[in-house]
């Protein structure tokens, strides 16, 4: 018997690894067609600074999807997403700010998955920002986009109790892969305009903005539990360091939370190896 179900075009937008689970679920089901990636230009990596694609990029060459790789999302761009005939853009941690006629270009508009529970966390640093906050709990927030940073109509959520101890690199690994699931649960239901999105409450509404080399910088005077949120929320980059009294740069890259208190565990002086901390205080 013939197939008659609606295959679905879909744009999806994003750059880095954590973007690579909801790109899996979507090209495994045969509901849906990826038929362009749109991702940031390569950029140099490593000391030799080598002209490297993002991951999203590679996926997408790897399988002959088109990658586009827009310095402007102008009106030119808009015509080239145009011939892909959308459906509905997916937005996974593009890193630009998308023109509202590109939001509404797709038949279904454009859905955008965001690591915390909104309207908390708006912002570019979600991950960072809860567990700087110490909250107790996050999750992932499907939403529908608009032209105003994470204030879209939520569509769906799934939550997470946190332990306390989370990185930030891990926990976002643990909400793309949370994300995924939630995004192939939700999808079919959304396109079938069984889902009517919900509006935020606008006074619940916490930001956090791009996090800055200079974020990392802490006094061996704050109190544990501060220092031990930044060392979690900061790894691996930028990583916490401070200034000895000789305006020395001293970057702490092991720590850990014992019986209250931070303990550094290895550093690295500036202009110098890694070393333990207690070798380091003889």
């Amino acid at each position: 018997m013939m197939n008659t179900k609606k295959k679905y075009n879909i744009v999806f937008w994003g750059t880095p690894k954590l973007c690579l689970p909801y790109l899996e679920k979507l090209h495994q089901d045969p509901q849906y067609n990826i038929v362009a990636l749109v991702t940031n230009k390569d950029k140099p990596v490593g000391r030799k600074q080598i002209l490297t694609p993002s991951p999203v990029a590679v996926w997408g060459e790897e399988r002959n999807i088109p990658v586009l790789q827009p310095s402007v999302l102008d009106t030119f761009f808009l015509n080239e997403i145009l011939q892909y005939k959308p459906d509905v853009s997916i937005v996974v941690a593009y890193g630009k700010i998308i023109p509202q006629a590109i939001i509404e270009l797709p038949t279904h508009k454009t859905l955008n998955v965001h690591y915390s529970l909104l309207p908390r966390w708006r912002g570019a640093s979600p991950v960072e920002a809860t567990i700087l906050g110490g909250d107790t709990e996050t999750g992932v927030s499907i939403q529908k986009m608009i032209f105003e940073l994470d204030a879209g109509d939520i569509v769906s959520e799934q939550n997470i109790v946190l332990k306390g101890n989370e990185f930030a690199e891990t926990l976002k690994e643990t909400l793309s892969n949370d994300g995924a699931e939630l995004l192939k649960k939700t999808l079919p239901d959304y396109l079938e305009g069984k889902i009517s999105p919900q509006a935020q409450d606008p006074n619940n509404v916490t930001k956090c903005g791009i996090i800055k080399k200079s974020d990392g910088e802490i006094h061996l005077s704050e109190n544990s539990v501060s220092l031990w949120r930044k060392y979690r929320a900061y790894h691996p980059w930028p990583g916490i360091f401070y200034f000895d009294s000789s305006g020395k740069r001293i970057k702490i890259t092991e720590a850990t939370f014992d019986k209250g208190e931070f303990k550094i565990l290895k550093i690295i002086p500036e202009g110098k190896k890694e070393i333990s901390w207690e070798l380091y205080n003889k």
